[in-house]
């Protein structure tokens, strides 16, 4: 597997300075964009035992019973077809088409109730090799639409026994499209798929379930999904977290040139940098981070730059590096009009995971 490639005198030696995320440029093969397709580092050791469900809640207890029924039948179709096919789908004897029922779960709860631990559970427990199993956030997916191109992807994905989607996006009807008609062609070929979703934007903070507005979305997929129920107390959605109070601009930087493996930019400076690096790529541009320190932290200035930016919150989160700022607070990231709009799911989530890595990042003081 390659790394990313990153500028010259960016490597964390002893003594170096701090890294710069504006100094990489990553380029990440094809092979990396599939194989880095697994469960996120925050997710790597949960499993069907370690979910500990509510005593007074006992779809979630149920949850867990019918998922690992789910998992223990994979592998009947896609291991009927012979030898394993090539990093492109090539070398194979076409996969035989789907058994009849259902060959996918879909996870419908609200906040809180443990949706991803399951569904990552799921892709530990399935009896395949990880090279033939893949689990990644509904972005991430369509960034692989982008970077591979659809026919390319429908290859690479279709000699897997399992495809798990966390956070199927229901606000870009676009994209819905785009991985609905993906799903339809992997269906054909066998594969087995799980997914939770996020609510539509007019129902957000309705403390519902999405089970009908995925099951309207993905059209003619309806029938190949079992819808598992999970209830629970919707308890991270409380409105906007309090995020911790931002640092001087002299004690991130300090804290940046005393941590090992610490990156030090100024925040409008990496959002430019941002638009110059595919999303894909963004797990790559955190390789071998240990922190983030950034300087000048102020509104982010459109939407376009604004999603970027929830993609790197995504991978710095799913990574757990922690996040030392000066300038705001992560709360007043994002304008009003943005909050209110048809991204604003998104925008929460980046708050609470920006939020949550400032948090982290208090340990970093007086290293």
């Amino acid at each position: 597997m390659s790394s990313s490639s990153a500028a010259p005198g960016s490597s964390p030696l002893p003594g170096a300075g701090p890294l710069s995320l504006c100094a990489r440029e990553p380029h990440v093969p094809a092979d990396r964009l599939v194989a880095e397709m697994v469960p996120p580092p925050r997710f790597d050791s949960v499993r069907f035992a370690t979910y500990i469900p509510d005593p007074n809640q006992p779809s979630q207890t149920e949850a867990v019973r019918v998922l690992e029924g789910f998992a223990a039948g994979l592998g009947g179709a896609q291991a009927a077809g012979g030898g394993r096919r090539g990093l492109f789908g090539f070398g194979r004897a076409k996969a035989p088409k789907a058994p009849a029922g259902p060959r996918g779960v879909y996870l419908d709860g609200g906040y809180g109730v443990g949706k991803t631990h399951l569904l990552a559970s799921l892709w530990h427990a399935a009896p395949a090799e990880p090279s033939r199993k893949a689990f990644g956030t509904f972005v991430e997916l369509t960034n692989l639409v982008g970077a591979l191109g659809f026919q390319q992807t429908v290859r690479t994905l279709s000699g897997h026994e399992l495809l798990c989607i966390d956070e199927f996006e229901l606000d870009d009807p676009g994209d819905t499209v785009l991985v609905s008609t993906l799903l339809g062609k992997l269906v054909e070929a066998g594969v087995a798929l799980a997914a939770t979703s996020n609510t539509l934007p007019g129902k957000l903070g309705e403390g519902r379930f999405a089970a009908a507005d995925f099951l309207r979305e993905i059209q003619g997929l309806s029938a190949h999904f079992r819808t598992l129920r999970i209830d629970g107390e919707d308890y991270r959605h409380r409105g906007l977290p309090e995020a911790p109070a931002p640092f001087s601009d002299e004690e991130v930087t300090k804290t940046a040139f005393a941590t090992e493996g610490a990156s030090l930019d100024d925040f409008p400076h990496l959002l430019e940098h941002l638009a110059r690096v595919h999303p894909s790529r963004y797990g790559a541009l955190t390789d071998g981070l240990r922190a983030v320190c950034l300087t000048g932290v102020q509104p982010v200035p459109d939407q376009s730059t604004a999603l970027r930016l929830v993609v790197l919150a995504d991978r710095l989160y799913d990574r757990e590096v922690p996040v030392l700022a000066s300038g705001l607070p992560f709360d007043r990231l994002f304008s009003e009009e943005m909050l209110n709009g048809g991204y604003r799911k998104k925008y929460f989530r980046a708050i609470s995971r920006l939020t949550a890595l400032a948090r982290d990042a208090k340990g970093l003081l007086g290293a």
